[in-house]
């Protein structure tokens, strides 16, 4: 049961817990023929990362959708391209399979070597201007509003936005309560969505509390504006919001 005698990690992951346990009864019909659910068979990233990152609070917390089908869903890490996840971020676990697997979205876990290109784009401007995952963390965490990812029996992605009302009422019902226990927990000032769904649905779900909501371009490489010096777009957006400082410096 969540206390408020846990540290920040601990509360994380009982809220998780409590997400999946909500989630576990949903059903989806077709299109949708399977449901990927990393936070179950990749637990064991997913709390790596929270231990290792999330044990505190924070000032900026970013949103983004759902997993990918070559990042979180293979690492249980939010956006989490294997290489930076496993060279940067310094961690590697054992990845399970899910109970019912598509033979076009096979999960490798760290043995993926298929590249994230959301994520190699997102953790890699990470990279370059915060330097160490230590300092980026340390005022910053990555969640996604929705865990689920949701595939067609051709493979293809279907996104949460794309799912007739009646699925989705009760998905975004669970997720909106998550997001909401989140931000009890981290108690940031921003919520930058990475997108302009995520940025929707914080401001819908949150916008009642004293926060400041941003957005930053989708790193997503099925829009061309991302295709054009995404880093150097998201850098731009993110400085206007008065975001880019680096601990000790002055940008």
């Amino acid at each position: 049961m969540e206390t408020d005698d846990l540290g920040h990690a601990d509360r994380l992951i009982t809220a998780t817990r409590r997400l999946c346990e909500t989630l576990a009864p949903l059903e989806f019909a077709a299109p949708v023929s399977h449901v990927y659910n990393p936070l179950i068979y990749a637990a064991r990233g997913h709390r790596r990362y929270i231990r290792r990152f999330g044990d505190s609070q924070k000032r900026i917390v970013f949103l983004g959708m759902n997993p990918g089908p070559y990042g979180m869903s293979q690492t249980g890490v939010p956006f989490g391209e294997v290489a930076m996840v496993r060279d940067w971020m310094g961690i590697e676990e054992r990845i399970d399979r899910p109970e019912k697997e598509h033979p076009k979205r096979p999960i490798e876990g760290f043995a993926c070597t298929r590249s994230e290109v959301s994520g190699r784009r997102l953790w890699g401007a990470v990279e370059a201007h915060w330097k160490s995952p230590e300092a980026f963390f340390k005022n910053h965490f990555m969640v996604n509003y929705c865990p689920l990812v949701f595939m067609e029996e051709t493979g293809r992605n279907r996104t949460p936005d794309k799912l007739p009302a009646a699925e989705r009422e009760p998905l975004y019902e669970a997720c909106n309560a998550h997001l909401r226990r989140l931000i009890d927990i981290l108690q940031p000032e921003w919520i930058v969505g990475i997108g302009a769904f995520a940025e929707a649905r914080s401001r819908e779900i949150l916008g009642d509390r004293d926060l400041q909501f941003g957005r930053i371009l989708h790193p997503s490489p099925a829009s061309p504006k991302a295709n054009k010096d995404w880093a150097g777009a998201a850098r731009k957006e993110f400085k206007a919001m008065g975001l880019c400082k680096r601990p000790g410096t002055k940008t």
